[in-house]
């Protein structure tokens, strides 16, 4: 790195830690305080009633404080990633930083906790008396050997969890690590040589996972700065390393290296060289972790060795070894079931959580976050990238498990598998309200056509369907690109034995595709020859005749292209008397609850009648999502407080719903704020047709819809479900260009219903 580069990064770094507001944290209230009331229970004399419940049992502390999701990240600031013993007050935005991931990974609260205290025992006695404040404790940078004893005091004393991440942490990456590589050489734990050097907390931890995996301690070989660690052994010893002396004459890592199947380095840069990786077996496991420069660079390695399989500390080379796979989520699982430790069973479960993950298929989540990266399961994707979210609903739920099955859960899970989907749900903000739709769709085995089907969202989608549901997605593309692009994704699933490929160039099916477009659109100007290139060119419209002949049950669209453009071929092959596009409903999941939005792009400017239809359809799609519909019609005018072409046709269309029974609520014309907010409501129309805040807002033009949708989904941090084309019979429906690989899963679970199960 440049020194005008080094220079940016240390602005850079400084800015980030000073602006807006010094530090990365914030301490914010979970319950209001707004009124007197508010403080009479915040405070006293209400807060009197939780201090005597918790002290009649101390267990309802779970229910009546925060302890339950609060960690302590603890240090002496004695060894201090890389910087050394910088000590407590310097290591405070490291401690900081670390509480910011257990937040963002795992949503654990954190305080971090920066002592000045150097005497291990004195350290440990002082992080005993916290125990009343915290549900666990993370003991981080604390030199060696004082970690160990710090640790054990801690372990012995406490009925809460600690764990020291530096040392256990680190070990459990590395064990996911170590078990994908023996995977892809074909080897096993139990019958490889290990090499290591470095003799501190970290290095000692990973070779007790090893132990646990399966390697022999005989076969494990230990240096460091005075070489072997041998027996009899005097200088720069102690007792943890001593437990791995060998029975040996050889004294240095060159003599010891020959004939390793891994090497494992948590110690300094170029402690191993190019001559020694030369000497290991074939397809050698390099994990050289030193920070920030490894023990070897991986070039130097593939120079000598180009099939060895290679891991390091850095985020700039494949398989980076980085502790936020594994802490932030062996807590979350710890917390959940109560856990009084994090036992070695715990451990396993997570190695094996982490490394299951990388050999499934890659997420879109995490292929979005990692653009250009090959996310395949090989020898430069052996663990998952931290961002994958699907790490916490797995290794959390693993931990879960182990804790109940070892018996260290004071608060066992009834429901281990519903425990799972609350854990996705809290990552994937979606899942928790597309459930019964899931559940819903999960009842039949409907065929969805992606009319894109060389777009890799689709692909990622399909791939998704084929794991979740029990759909089945056809694809419309050119069979060289799908497979370039699913090679490049890093998917699995190929055309003919996963998914059925439609080759709009050359497909054997094309001449029943033209003659059925032909036949229904002849007497609308379309001759034989403009439906033969119609059906060449329009992946739309082949999708539409696929679905129209019954060789699909609905078509998903739109994923590039304009909405209207998409809409009229749909309506041509799949519209009929009874089948009429009523509008788009749009599904906005918003911190506060789902809010569903329409017509947000079907009736540029609908009439009185196509309101209303509007509104039954909403009504009947929400209740697919479990909720119980509150529809306000939105207009300029409120209560007929003023005159406006939005506010009569919404007028008309109140009068065409209350012309036949509803049994659905719903109210209008009036203003956004009078439709969410009920006190506001009830002073301007009191007596209205529903009670509390409206959860359906239908507009009176496509142009207001629309602009609600992208506020919030831009502005006010909503997550979109849809849109949902309504009227047509579930038979098509038409995305926007924005849409994510996880909106087309959802589109296809809402594709994947059949009528009948929504009215």
């Amino acid at each position: 790195m440049s020194t005008d580069q080094g220079d940016m990064r240390k602005r850079a770094a400084l800015l980030y830690h000073a602006q807006p507001k010094p530090g990365k944290l914030e301490v914010r209230a979970t319950k209001p305080l707004a009124n007197q009331r508010d403080l009479s229970l915040a405070y006293s004399p209400g807060v009197a009633e939780a201090c005597l419940e918790i002290k009649a049992d101390a267990g309802t502390a779970r229910d009546y404080t925060a302890r339950a999701n609060l960690v302590a990240v603890v240090t002496n600031g004695s060894a201090a990633l890389g910087l050394g013993n910088i000590g407590p007050l310097a290591s405070k935005p490291i401690m900081e930083g670390k509480a910011v991931l257990f937040k963002k990974f795992a949503n654990i609260d954190c305080f971090d906790i920066e002592l000045d205290e150097t005497d291990p025992e004195k350290l440990a006695e002082i992080i005993c008396a916290m125990e009343p404040t915290f549900g666990a404790i993370n003991l981080e940078d604390i030199k060696a050997p004082d970690c160990f004893t710090v640790e054990n005091i801690c372990r012995e004393r406490m009925n809460i969890p600690v764990f020291h991440d530096d040392q256990h942490g680190t070990a459990i990456v590395v064990g996911a690590a170590a078990t994908n590589a023996l995977k892809l050489t074909g080897k096993r734990f139990e019958d490889i040589k290990v090499v290591s050097t470095g003799g501190g907390a970290a290095g000692i931890a990973c070779l007790d996972m090893l132990l646990s995996l399966g390697v022999r301690r005989e076969n494990v070989w230990l240096c460091d700065i005075a070489g072997l660690v041998y027996a009899g052994r005097t200088e720069e010893m102690t007792f943890q390393k001593a437990a791995y002396a060998q029975d040996s004459a050889l004294r240095t890592l060159d003599e010891v290296i020959e004939g390793a199947d891994l090497f494992l380095g948590l110690s300094g840069p170029g402690v191993l060289k190019p001559e020694m990786v030369a000497k290991m077996t074939e397809r050698p496991i390099v994990l050289a972790l030193a920070n920030p420069t490894p023990e070897i660079m991986p070039d130097e390695v593939r120079a000598v060795a180009p099939d060895a399989i290679i891991a390091t500390g850095r985020s700039d080379f494949p398989n980076q070894v980085n502790n936020v796979l594994c802490f932030p989520f062996i807590f979350r699982g710890a917390l959940d079931v109560g856990a009084t430790e994090i036992n070695e069973a715990m451990k396993i479960s997570c190695v094996d959580g982490i490394a299951a993950l990388a050999r499934a298929t890659t997420s879109a989540e995490a292929a979005a976050a990692y653009q250009g990266e090959q996310l395949t399961f090989g020898p430069d994707y052996l663990i998952p990238k931290p961002f994958d979210p699907r790490l916490m609903g797995v290794v959390a739920s693993a931990v879960a498990r182990a804790a109940m099955e070892s018996g260290v859960a004071s608060r066992p899970l009834e429901d281990l598998k519903a425990y799972k989907a609350q854990l996705d749900a809290s990552v994937f903000r979606s899942a928790l309200i597309m459930r019964p739709v899931f559940e819903a769709a999960a009842q039949a085995e409907r065929r969805i056509v992606f009319a894109e089907g060389e777009d890799e969202r689709v692909l990622r989608a399909a791939s998704a369907m084929l794991e979740e549901t029990t759909d089945s997605p056809i694809l419309i593309g050119r069979p060289d690109v799908v497979e370039s692009r699913l090679e490049r994704a890093g998917l699995s699933i190929r055309p003919g034995r996963d998914f059925d490929l439609v080759n709009p160039e050359n497909d054997p099916r094309y001449r029943t595709y033209w003659e059925t477009y032909h036949r229904i659109m002849a007497r609308r100007g379309v001759t034989p020859d403009l439906a033969k290139a119609i059906m060449r060119t329009n992946t739309t419209a082949i999708g539409a005749v696929m679905v129209e002949l019954g060789e699909a049950d609905s078509l998903i669209c739109g994923t590039f292209g304009q909405y209207l453009w998409h809409l009229n071929y749909v309506q041509q092959v799949l519209g009929t008397d009874t089948l009429k596009p009523h509008g788009a409903l749009s599904l906005m999941i918003l911190e506060d609850g789902p809010l569903f939005i329409a017509d947000t792009h079907v009736h540029p400017e609908p009439t009185a009648e196509q309101i209303a239809r509007a509104v039954i359809g909403a009504a009947r799609h929400v209740r697919r999502f479990g909720e119980e519909p509150k529809i306000a019609i939105c207009a300029y005018s409120q209560f007929g407080n003023h005159a406006s072409a939005s506010g009569d046709k919404a007028r008309e269309a109140l009068a065409i719903l209350d012309s036949a029974p509803r049994d659905f609520a719903y109210e209008g014309e009036m203003h956004i704020d009078a439709a969410l907010d009920p006190d506001l409501r009830e002073r301007i129309f009191p007596g209205g047709r529903f009670e509390g805040s409206a959860n359906v807002l239908v507009f009176s033009s496509t142009d207001a819809a629309s602009a609600v949708r992208n506020i919030l989904k831009m502005r006010g941090g909503g997550l979109e479900v849809g849109p949902i084309l309504m009227g047509m019979g579930n038979r098509a429906h038409i995305v926007t260009p924005s849409i994510t690989a996880r909106g087309l899963l959802n589109m296809s679970a809402i594709a994947g219903t059949p009528v009948a199960h929504y009215g």
